[in-house]
């Protein structure tokens, strides 16, 4: 389905499609395109081995049962983005690299223009699996190949993209280099973010070290695209529970990441009776409660993933709590309802007070303070309507009849 969408809307692009064979024995057109078929064992082999680099925990007891954890700059990272570069470049590419690591790889076309293209990420989660990103470099991989071994010249070129850092797990603002190159992020801010995890380096520090902090600037202006499709994991339960094939995705939800700081203070567990403790861990734990809470009742999300204390002692009752806030819906407005809900909410349990009958049963403590620094904010975002017709165009070439019964239209969640 890939190829398909890629050369339908390369052909809304005038990019159509010849094979040098058939196109001088006067054959017709959709014959062509009729032949082009991926190789799904070979595209299994390609994702199987770039997950040999970035090893995470195994999960069953078959050969492949493995997971990953691939960071974003991490030497795995290099290693796969070295694959990608070559294997490419084997099959006749230019491969450009911006100074944020993007690496675009473009099969050249009968005319000059801007790509087409397909793309998705290599580096993953800490805990990641095999699919997630690698699915649609490698997918894209494959296109290449098809149309190497078919001999097919396309009129424009066509390319794929491996952006870097589009997780945010390691540097904490997700797709952010794709923000770069379109202008939504500027480059001084993405290159000094700082590793997570109670590392110190920066994104331009390790792009340095694993050598693709690239010449060309991560901008649109100097590496234009036509168009960009991304098959990926759904990520979650729909599908499958549906008993249904493919998500026909018409946009992103927004979202908006925050690092939460709430001070207390110290105090030894023994000597500190309640009602004197400033205890930041459990102002915590409540604020985390009251978002879930509160996300339920504006139809919202919201999730903690990273949680750091301070000074982290059995016997110390932590003054210093930093935490990960994670907010998303499908509208813009009601994110933002939901945000200011919250934010009224966590300064009410920072200073003690009883919200929600959270304090039901408890002491009532010292009042703690509490500091919000947005990480990463991304609207609602809605695709073009051309590649959406592309996508639902090629499953009704896949399904025909059963088209409705074997695709949703769904909107990501996951931001990418």
């Amino acid at each position: 389905m890939l190829l398909d969408s890629i050369f339908t809307a390369a052909t809304r692009n005038g990019a159509r499609l010849w094979h040098r064979e058939l196109t001088r024995r006067g054959f017709a057109h959709d014959a062509t395109l009729a032949k082009l078929k991926v190789n799904p064992d070979r595209l299994m082999a390609d994702i199987h081995h770039t997950c040999q680099w970035g090893k995470g925990i195994r999960w069953g007891n078959g050969e492949n049962d493995v997971g990953m954890s691939r960071l974003a700059l991490s030497d795995s990272d290099r290693e796969a983005r070295d694959w990608f570069v070559g294997i490419t470049r084997q099959l006749g590419c230019k491969v450009s690299v911006d100074a944020m690591g993007n690496t675009f790889a473009v099969r050249p076309g009968q005319q000059p223009g801007p790509p087409t293209c397909a793309g998705s990420h290599l580096d993953t989660q800490p805990s990641g699996g095999r699919y997630d990103g690698i699915l649609g470099v490698c997918a894209g991989v494959e296109m290449l190949k098809v149309l190497h071994d078919e001999q097919i010249e396309t009129e424009f070129p066509i390319g794929v993209i491996n952006w870097t850092n589009e997780e945010g797990a390691r540097f904490p603002i997700s797709m952010v280099s794709s923000g770069v190159w379109s202008g939504e992020i500027p480059i001084e801010k993405a290159h000094n973010l700082q590793e997570v995890g109670g590392g110190s380096r920066t994104m331009k520090q390790e792009l340095e070290r694993i050598g693709y902090l690239g010449q060309l600037d991560a901008s649109y202006d100097a590496m234009p695209i036509a168009a960009h499709f991304e098959l990926h994991i759904e990520q979650g339960p729909r599908l499958e529970t549906q008993k249904q094939k493919i998500g026909i995705v018409h946009g992103v939800q927004a979202y908006r990441w925050y690092t939460i700081t709430v001070k207390g203070q110290d105090c030894h567990t023994g000597t500190t009776d309640f009602a004197d403790r400033a205890d930041a861990l459990l102002a915590t734990a409540k604020m985390i409660l009251q978002s879930h809470r509160i996300a339920t009742e504006h139809g919202c999300l919201a999730s903690t993933g990273i949680l750091n204390l301070s000074p982290g002692s059995t016997n110390t009752v932590p003054g210093l709590v930093r935490f990960s806030l994670d907010l998303r819906t499908g509208e813009d407005d009601r994110l933002m309802r939901f945000e200011d809900a919250l934010r009224a909410d966590f300064e009410r349990i920072a200073k003690g007070e009883d919200v929600g009958g959270l304090n039901n049963g408890t002491t009532q403590g010292r009042e703690c303070s509490i500091e919000w620094k947005l990480d990463s904010p991304s609207g609602a975002v809605r695709f073009d309507a051309d590649c959406i017709k592309c996508v639902a165009e090629s499953c009704h070439a896949m399904f025909g009849g059963q088209t409705s019964a074997s695709t949703q239209i769904i909107t990501s969640g996951a931001g990418e």
